[in-house]
């Protein structure tokens, strides 16, 4: 006979600076009708923008005809599989990472507005602002109900002050999230380190004393936590047994893979670019299904990016390759480099479609806005921004379909359309003019 028990949501494995939180188990959902207001008694909604420089090659981009029956885009092959838990949105554009007066520095506002709607302050000092972005005002809300209100990946370190771009600072090139005008939250981008801070207890002297033994002794995280989790394990039910045996030898595999990867400046292009994406994705997924935080945000790579992808045949720097003055040569290789990014997030979709939550996936309790701030490289337009939305949002949203929307439609509508989803009713945010129809 099965057993069961109620769990809190917050119950983690503990051991000498080791906190390991749970995924969602059976016996946790009672629990969740009181902790998440927004999904009261199921799985927690949760929010990811990724973000990749410099514009896609469109015209491989966009699908042909609207509505659910368009045929995949070559850029989009890698996501066949997946048709049914995406949709391409195509006509949303950032007004604000236009000029409007202040000339060159596409790259720079591409990013920094991409997320807030606001126009990014033209300085390469320390009088930056910019806006607060969507991921920080969902965070300010959901964050309340986990141990980190967002988290903030990436797989470029990137400056925070200097000239970066026609008299922008970094921070506008390097960073998507903004917890005010002037403060960008930096991104991570050590698999080691988000591993760590993962599982750390949060009191630092005893977390740096775990970690020091571990790498010492070559033990897992998962030594520290051996005899809470058999505690645990006695109590659970067959069905939460199993959850847990899993979710044990997942992380146990993802420690395994983030030490065999070694530091960020191992992770270059000749070595495993796809090796470096994958882990963060993996980290991001890990922290959803572990509710230690309900909102991501991953850039791929910093905008205005010249990062080579040789290991796909394209030796030429990305930022270089954009500028293709209608090159065919150059096309080729830039659909080539957006197919590699399609790629990874294949794998990160599938990912989380392959985590059981209720009586559906991870992936069905998520919003994932995946696109950039550009459209053409070589045109720096940000009107018609290649955007694609997946994940079912709780049942509030119908993927698999290309939905086309009047260019110029504020990309923010969006935004402030998903926000809604998480609980957070605004009548806008940035330059929205409303929120965005036809998501289901």
């Amino acid at each position: 006979m099965s057993k069961s028990f109620e769990i809190n949501r917050r119950t983690a494995l503990k051991g000498l600076g080791t906190a390991l939180a749970l995924p969602l188990l059976d016996g946790m959902l009672p629990a969740i009708a009181q902790a998440a207001p927004q999904a009261a008694g199921k799985a927690p909604l949760r929010m990811a923008f990724l973000y990749v420089p410099n514009g896609v090659h469109m015209q491989a981009w966009t699908p042909e005809t609207e509505g659910a029956d368009f045929a995949l885009p070559v850029t989009l092959e890698p996501l066949a599989e997946l048709r049914q838990d995406f949709s391409v949105l195509t006509g949303l554009t950032q007004f604000r990472a236009n000029a409007n007066g202040d000339g060159p520095g596409d790259h720079a506002r591409a990013l920094a507005s991409f997320l807030t709607g606001c126009q990014a302050r033209k300085t390469h000092g320390a009088d930056i602002r910019v806006g607060v972005s969507a991921d920080q005002v969902a965070a300010d809300y959901v964050g309340r109900f986990t141990r980190f209100p967002s988290l903030e990946l990436g797989c470029d370190a990137g400056a925070q002050s200097g000239n970066c771009d026609s008299g922008y600072s970094c921070a506008y090139s390097s960073n998507i999230a903004w917890k005010s005008e002037t403060q960008p939250l930096v991104k991570e981008n050590n698999p080691k380190q988000v591993f760590d801070r993962l599982f750390s207890n949060g009191r630092p002297g005893e977390s740096a004393e775990a970690r020091a033994r571990r790498e010492r002794t070559e033990k897992s995280v998962l030594d520290f936590v051996r005899d809470d989790a058999q505690r645990l394990r006695g109590r659970l039910g067959i069905s939460d047994q199993r959850k847990l045996d899993e979710y044990l030898g997942a992380v146990r595999e993802l420690e395994l893979r983030i030490a065999a990867a070694g530091k960020p400046t191992d992770l270059d292009a000749t070595k495993g670019l796809a090796v470096h994406i994958r882990l963060m994705g993996d980290l991001l997924a890990l922290a959803f299904q572990t509710d230690v935080t309900r909102v991501g945000t991953f850039v791929i790579a910093n905008e205005g990016s010249n990062k080579s992808y040789a290991f796909i045949d394209v030796p030429e720097g990305h930022h270089d390759l954009s500028h293709h003055g209608n090159d065919s040569a150059k096309h080729e290789k830039i659909k080539k480099i957006n197919k590699f990014h399609m790629e990874q997030l294949a794998y990160l979709l599938k990912k989380l479609k392959s985590i059981p939550e209720g009586e559906g996936t991870m992936l069905d309790n998520c919003q994932i806005v995946y696109g950039s701030g550009i459209g053409d490289g070589n045109a720096h337009n940000h009107d018609n921004l290649p955007i694609l939305l997946a994940g079912k949002g709780g049942g509030t949203l119908q993927p698999g379909r290309h939905i086309k929307y009047p260019n110029g439609t504020p990309l923010n509508n969006l935004f402030l359309s998903l926000l809604e989803r998480m609980g957070v009713h605004r009548d806008q945010m940035g330059d929205s003019t409303g929120k965005l129809a036809g998501l289901v």
